[in-house]
């Protein structure tokens, strides 16, 4: 090529690509504003985390009794609903307890029954000791009477014995009828005190008595009342043979087998009620200055990638951060000390009809984006 033509075309190839050059940066400025513009209408006032996780609150099934297990009904993974029965324990000794708070309960009744007789019994005899202290006072005036007319016998013949009207064994006669007769007012006068004595037993008998069932009927007496107490809980026992769910979940961590004996209280499973699931998200805390309780949240899940996208509420936010509360917490105050940034958990309430849609399970990862703009 002549050196000319070389010569005329450099400053064409250079005017076209600065030309280029010029529509490659238009290009770019235009794709910057229209990111800023998107940026600033979808994506300003956003935070979002990783660092998020599915929770729910649990429900460990206990048995209430110590007995033999007889059936398990559930397996692992298995939905159930609330009041399913899950397991069944042996109801051979919770029988027996059934039938003897009954027979206790039959006792206590009839005891009372008894008391409540016994009342009648003790008025009756009451009423007649005091017939007994009537007819004890009246053989006393008997006696008493006696003793007087053998006293006026004795002074008369007493007074007769100078002029010899009365002979000696007739002195002695009317002697001898006044010590009778003051024997007999005595021994009267004893019947007295031990009808009287017999009257106050009597007294005292119908008084603890009549205490026994002052104041109550069959059905208030405190004895009867424990006695229906007892059977009430034999009869709880042996409806707690029957373990059934307490809420909606799937069974987890089963720790039962048929024949084991349980012990009260000892976890045999555990129920997790995804239809309840929410999510703990741990955002930093310079992330949280208009993070606010009901702003909307958008969740994806490793579970089900991101074409399905959960929808949520903020809750709330936990108490403290997770250093705050361990075991051994973080202590600061040294010399060395570098400042990490905490983190603090955010409790995220999901939507119930996506969680029926696709169900999640306790401790799978989330990514929370929370939409501050409204607050």
């Amino acid at each position: 090529m002549p050196v000319g033509d070389v010569e005329d075309t450099a400053p064409a190839l250079r005017a076209r690509r600065k030309r280029w050059f010029g529509i490659l940066a238009l290009v770019l400025l235009a794709g910057a504003v229209v990111w800023g513009i998107w940026f600033l209408l979808t994506q300003a006032g956003r935070v979002s985390t990783d660092n998020a996780y599915v929770g729910a609150d649990t429900a460990q099934v206990t048995p209430l009794i110590s007995a033999p297990v007889a059936e398990v009904r559930v397996a692992n993974t298995q939905a159930v609903k609330k009041g399913d029965i899950l397991v069944v324990l042996d109801p051979a000794d919770a029988r027996i307890e059934v039938a003897q708070a009954q027979s206790a309960l039959a006792q206590a009744e009839q005891k009372y029954r008894q008391a409540r007789a016994n009342v009648g019994a003790a008025q009756g005899r009451a009423a007649a000791r005091g017939s007994e202290i009537e007819q004890a006072r009246a053989r006393l005036r008997d006696a008493e009477a006696t003793l007087n007319r053998a006293g006026i016998e004795l002074r008369r013949r007493e007074a007769l014995i100078s002029s010899g009207a009365v002979s000696g064994d007739e002195l002695t006669a009317a002697r001898t009828a006044f010590q009778s007769a003051q024997a007999a007012r005595a021994l009267a006068r004893a019947g007295v005190e031990s009808a009287e004595a017999t009257q106050a037993a009597a007294t005292g008998e119908l008084n603890a008595s009549e205490a026994l069932v002052e104041g109550t009927s069959i059905g208030t007496a405190p004895e009867i009342l424990a006695a229906r107490a007892r059977l009430q809980q034999a009869k709880l026992n042996l409806e707690r043979t029957v373990i059934r769910a307490p809420i909606d979940g799937i069974v987890t961590n089963r720790q039962v087998q048929v024949g084991q004996r349980v012990a009260a209280g000892a976890p045999v499973m555990t129920l997790v009620p995804i239809a309840a699931a929410y999510v703990d998200a741990n955002f930093k805390e310079d992330q949280l200055a208009k993070v606010r309780p009901g702003q909307p949240v958008e969740l994806t899940s490793d579970f089900y990638g991101g074409d399905v996208v959960f929808h949520g509420r903020v809750v709330g936010f936990a108490g403290g951060t997770g250093a705050a509360f361990a075991l051994i917490p973080a202590q600061n105050a040294t010399g060395n000390w570098i400042k990490v940034v905490q983190r603090l958990p955010v409790r995220i309430a999901l939507d119930p009809k996506e969680l029926k849609a696709h169900p999640l399970r306790v401790g799978l990862s989330m990514e929370a984006t929370v939409d501050t703009r409204g607050s």
